[in-house]
């Protein structure tokens, strides 16, 4: 591990310093949003007939697929994020404060690219305004799009205001090394900032902490999200009350991983060794295997409560699911990534931080497709089927791969854009680690329901 202590000029290299790589992975992450947008402009010209999805009927198929399996997907993303965040402050988990910020923005980027989703698959982009905001007085007791529009405004306002009180500190003591070009957003950002409001600001975080910890089983990716799928008997693949705990550790494994390949790139685009140190990856790549375990777990409890004295309807939905590859595999790759993370714990010469980049690439893209699968087969299996004799099929659209891309280009081009305007590591990180404790230092709180005010 490197002794080099940490400076504020390398939390401000990204903003000063822009590379050939950087234009390019611009360009790559604009041509892939461009191409999303330029497949919508056709699905909103020609329908949504365009896209592998089909209302129920004579025509079989399935009415969800890809774009509400990749909402569910982003939108867990998010709220683990923003967790993982919340964590770090409530808890005093210091070791990882390096990356609660990037967590925080990828909280952002999920969020958006969640709400770009159901605008997409709602066919018309009016129908937000004419169906949602026009009659929501009405809609919001009993529209299961209302409330997933509610849940996701309500988190982005709780995020950006978290965010925008711990990024005051940072730009009005670094403002000399800041562009002038942002003068506007800084003031802004900064309108009324004395020093005496930090210890002030330090308490509100904490609160806001404490309600996303206790929020997001009862509201969020543990919540409300589930409880629309849970809560409807016909569909025996989603009813049960596990939902919501599967839907959780499912968030937390998409979002550690998320938050691994991020660090990775910005420490090795920054030369950021001695700020997202190795034993950020480990710690990160154990919590990565904690959830995965979870995640497991409660798919096999699903796949038992199923398969042993349930109801036809259940046992049909739960023999086509464990049959299927596209439910196999994902559940396979899981199991490994976690049967590799109990072998470096053991062993820890296995970890490398390449290994770790990995084994996050192939869960984020296990939870994607399980997550779309876990929305066809629902809809393909229900307790009464009005059209017995149309079998169910569901094949994907390129318009539909290729919003997978676009989003991810999108949140790209965000933390593209962001890295440039905002340190992406805190101010306090680097000075609590310049006051010797280091960044595998766990602090101690004295009080488990008292904010401890501290500036390091």
């Amino acid at each position: 591990m490197s002794t080099k202590l940490p400076t504020e000029a390398d939390i401000l290299r990204p903003i000063q310093n822009t590379s050939k790589k950087y234009f390019i992975l611009f360009g790559a992450a604009a041509l892939a949003l461009g191409i999303f947008l330029v497949g919508w402009m056709y699905q909103l010209s020609e329908g949504m007939i365009v896209t592998g999805l089909s209302d129920w009927g004579s025509s079989g198929g399935s009415p969800w697929g890809v774009y509400i399996g990749a909402f569910i997907w982003w939108v867990g993303i998010a709220h683990g994020g923003i967790i993982l965040s919340a964590a770090v402050r409530l808890l005093g988990m210091d070791r990882y404060m390096p990356v609660a910020r990037l967590a925080e923005l990828l909280t952002i980027g999920g969020l958006s690219a969640a709400g770009f989703y159901i605008i997409v698959h709602m066919g018309r982009p009016d129908r937000m305004v004419t169906s949602v905001l026009g009659h929501y007085h009405i809609t919001v007791n009993n529209s299961p799009l209302v409330w997933d529009v509610t849940v996701i405004t309500a988190y982005f306002v709780l995020t950006a205001t978290y965010l925008s009180l711990t990024i005051r500190y940072d730009i009005t003591r670094l403002r000399d090394e800041l562009p002038d070009r942002f003068e506007p957003f800084y003031k802004f950002m900064t309108i009324g900032y004395t020093e005496k409001e930090d210890e002030v600001i330090e308490r509100m975080v904490w609160w806001i902490a404490l309600a996303i910890i206790i929020m997001a089983p009862l509201l969020l990716h543990g919540g409300v999200i589930p409880w629309l799928f849970s809560l409807i008997p016909t569909m025996p693949a989603w009813a049960g009350a596990i939902q919501g705990p599967q839907f959780l550790t499912i968030a937390l494994t998409s979002a550690i991983s998320g938050v691994i390949i991020l660090s990775y790139a910005f420490r090795w685009a920054y030369d950021w060794d001695h700020i997202i140190t190795d034993d950020v990856f480990r710690g990160l790549t154990l919590w990565l295997g904690f959830f995965s375990l979870l995640f497991i777990w409660l798919q096999l409890h699903q796949v038992i409560d199923g398969s042993f004295l349930a109801t036809a309807s259940k046992t049909h939905a739960t023999e086509a699911k464990v049959s299927n590859p596209f439910y196999l595999i994902p559940i396979a790759t899981v199991t490994g990534v976690l049967a590799y993370i109990f072998a470096q714990a053991i062993r820890p010469s296995l970890f490398s931080k390449k290994r770790a980049i990995a084994i996050s690439f192939l869960v984020l893209g296990s939870t994607l497709v399980e997550k779309t699968f876990f929305v066809v087969e629902g809809l393909l299996h229900p307790e009464f089927s009005m059209y017995e004799a149309v079998p169910g099929v569901y094949v994907p659209s390129l318009i539909e791969f290729s919003s997978i891309l676009g989003t991810v280009g999108l949140v790209t081009l965000m933390f593209l854009v962001v890295a440039k305007v905002i340190p992406v590591v805190e101010l306090h990180a680097v000075e609590h680690m310049q006051e010797g404790h280091g960044p595998g230092h766990e602090s101690t709180r004295e009080s488990a329901t008292k904010p401890e005010v501290s500036h390091d």
